[in-house]
């Protein structure tokens, strides 16, 4: 009897985590669609360099705005909320993207595309640790790094399979909307798919249960140790409300000032750094201009979005292992070997520009390394400590800050890698990406090994943290 309960109770949290999650799936897939349509939309509208940085970053800026509020509004009226709220953004950015008339509407709907992606990027990986057990909160979470890289799969593949159909003599009447989507403008339907993934996103959001953790800020204890009582059982979910309860109690009222305080300044300083190296270690840049730098390095469009479907298998595929290990290794033992992975193989890549040795595929070979390196260590290890080192009642408003420090580094290298390619040429590029991996080694002695702690006995670490 008791391992059928036991059973019941692992189904029920994988349920709600993957549905969560699922808004990392949107988060990867939006990031990733657009590298298959930067070409198409840059000759259509007849873009310049800064123009088209303007469209890769116009989501960006989106998802900065997103941020800023979603952590106010999740600590007011809830996590489930504000991920219905994502879900129905992300399904109108699709269809507009789709149907736009003009430029300025595409980075309207891109803009809303992006306040969308800006909520379940905060929210999402929040929520699963929320709901999760300390023993396999780390695994929970980096689920939310799974679903990103399932998304970016899925959207290379997308944009390589509609690609071929719009090359291919498909068979609708010339003029028409669908043959203007699917054919003549095939970066519509590229964008236009995200309406699947969107909508099953909006609708799983009503199925799952508000976190336990938001109820018992809002005095809502019932409807807290319901939560827990159904994911934990009784016993273990009145232990854990207790304990909850008391950490709130110690930390009084909520506000902004409160991430001032000794030892939860640290903690805000260190995600706020780790969030910025994460995008300036190159990873969008490569998402976002991968099938520019294998053109570059000899590779046509229709391979070089083929190389971008390994390139996210190879991701999807690290991640399984490091949801595998990270509640076994280790936090800063993963990023540690990720990020000594990274540097590797970005001084790579560059010294194989320099050496103008980039044609074939030893290029994709370190691109592959790099990526791998990331899946394993900075990818899922980011988003595990961002949602596990802040207080109760100030994680929605101190993840916030964190997270929108990830969107201001996107929303940077989104804008500024166009000129570096042009200017500093790739090999220049790379290795400025490699010495911004110098810093996290040193930044991660900062940080607790958070494995197998509750996220009471985590806040109480950081609050007893002398500066």
């Amino acid at each position: 009897m008791t391992s059928r309960t036991q059973k019941t109770n692992k189904t029920y949290l994988l349920f709600i985590a993957l549905a969560a999650a699922f808004g990392g799936f949107l988060f990867g897939y939006d990031t990733a669609v657009i590298s298959g349509t930067i070409g198409f939309v840059k000759d259509k509208f007849a873009l310049d360099t800064v123009m088209e940085g303007w469209f890769v970053s116009s989501a960006l800026v989106g998802c900065i705005v997103g941020v800023a509020f979603a952590g106010e509004l999740s600590d007011r009226f809830g996590r489930k909320k504000s991920l219905i709220a994502s879900g129905l953004l992300f399904s109108i950015s699709a269809i507009g993207c789709a149907v736009c008339g003009s430029h300025t509407e595409l980075i309207i709907y891109r803009l809303v595309g992006g306040l969308g992606v800006g909520i379940a990027s905060m929210l999402s990986p929040l929520y699963i640790s929320e709901v999760s057990p300390a023993n396999v909160r780390g695994r929970m979470v980096a689920l939310y790094q799974f679903a990103i890289t399932l998304g970016i799969l899925c959207a290379y593949f997308a944009n390589a399979l509609l690609l071929g159909g719009g090359e291919s003599s498909v068979s609708f009447a010339e003029g028409s909307l669908l043959h203007t989507v699917f054919v003549s403008e095939v970066w519509r339907s590229m964008f236009g798919s995200e309406v699947i993934p969107a909508l099953l996103f909006f609708a799983a959001m009503f199925v799952v249960p508000e976190s336990p953790r938001w109820y018992a800020s809002k005095n809502r204890n019932e409807e807290a140790g319901a939560v827990l009582a159904k994911i934990n059982g009784a016993e273990v979910a009145k232990k854990e409300l207790k304990s909850i309860k008391n950490a709130i109690e110690k930390e009084g009222e909520s506000s902004w000032s409160m991430l001032l305080q000794p030892g939860i300044r640290i903690a805000v300083f260190v995600g706020v750094a780790l969030a910025l190296l994460s995008q300036f270690t190159g990873i969008n840049a490569i998402i976002y201009y991968g099938p520019r730098i294998m053109e570059e390095a000899g590779l046509q469009l229709s391979d070089a979005l083929g190389g971008q479907v390994v390139i996210g298998a190879v991701n999807v595929l690290a991640t399984v292992y490091a949801i595998m290990k990270i509640d076994q290794f280790g936090r800063k033992n993963l990023m540690k070997g990720g990020i000594i992975g990274m540097f590797i193989s970005l001084i790579a890549v560059g010294t194989l520009f320099i050496l103008e040795m980039t044609q074939g595929y030893l290029l994709i070979v370190f691109i592959l390394t790099f990526i791998m390196s990331f899946a394993v260590g900075y990818g899922p290890v980011l988003w595990v400590l961002l949602s596990e080192i802040y207080p109760t009642k100030v994680r929605g408003r101190a993840m916030s800050v964190a997270t929108l420090s990830v969107w201001v580094g996107t929303a940077v290298i989104g804008q500024v890698v166009p000129w570096m390619l042009e200017t500093l040429t790739p090999a220049g590029t790379f290795f400025i990406f490699a010495v911004c991996c110098l810093p996290v080694p040193f930044i991660l002695k900062s940080v607790p090994e958070t494995k197998g702690l509750s996220l009471e006995d985590i806040e109480s670490a950081w609050v007893k943290a002398k500066e």
